[in-house]
């Protein structure tokens, strides 16, 4: 038995995607379902996953799946299971080990993690290095995997067919080390701050644009450090 805010956003979601194949984002739900805040919309997809009506595709941004309708409606999808098949890089999903400090709760009770962003990142012709804190975001905890992580504003065009744009916000797990094809912040001579995919090809390591317009850059490894891996993204539409 759904509630009628619970149903009204299984219809949107469900008839947005025979449209256009494509999810509506949380603000275009929030605005549908006529709520104050996207933490409404949190906790309705949350209660529709439980009781099987929708699926959260891990790694994929805003990924979702209807698997069945209401009883009142046709339960057949007619075997077809849209998808969102997007290039915005997302999180895995799961709990996150942080310090209740960390944690706070909006009106409606869901509880965020406040992240500090630590200023710009260049995606795109290379800008200054990471900055001290400027300010925090709160951001829902099924976003982000275990460990700290910090957030930096990009700048730049460079990431473009990775699906992270200009005026994007990056969220980032802080690390010193990473695998080969996952985008991450670099440090390229202890000066400047770059968002770009790991390639390692023999002794040297390549950052990768996302963007043909880009050339990819080979350093030896001692000009790189690691400071973290981009594990999700923030738009405003």
């Amino acid at each position: 038995m759904l509630t009628r805010k619970q149903h009204e956003l299984l219809m949107f979601i469900h008839e947005r995607m025979k449209e256009s194949g494509i999810p509506p984002s949380f603000d275009e739900m929030k605005d549908a379902l006529d709520l104050a805040s996207k933490s409404g919309i949190h906790r309705l997809i949350t209660a529709l996953e439980e009781r099987g009506f929708i699926r959260r595709l891990p790694n994929r941004a805003r990924a979702l799946e209807v698997i069945k309708l209401p009883d009142s409606m046709n339960p057949s999808l007619g075997g077809r299971k849209a998808r969102f098949e997007p290039s915005v890089i997302e999180g895995n999903l799961g709990k996150v080990a942080s310090p209740p400090s960390r944690m706070a709760a909006d009106d409606d009770g869901v509880r965020s993690i406040s992240i500090p962003v630590m200023g710009r990142i260049a995606a795109g012709t290379p800008i200054e290095a990471i900055q001290s804190h400027s300010h925090t975001i709160m951001v829902p905890p099924e976003m982000l995997g275990s460990g700290e992580h910090f957030a930096l504003e990009v700048r730049g065009d460079s990431m473009i067919d990775a699906g992270i744009f200009d005026g994007d916000t990056v969220l980032i797990r802080k690390q010193d080390a990473a695998s080969t094809g996952e985008i991450i912040v670099a440090l390229v001579d202890d000066e400047e701050a770059t968002l770009k995919r790991l390639r390692r090809k023999g002794n040297t390591i390549a950052l990768e644009a996302a963007n043909p317009a880009y050339e990819t850059r080979i350093f030896p490894p001692d000009r790189v450090k690691v400071q973290g891996r981009l594990v999700g993204l923030l738009r405003k539409y």
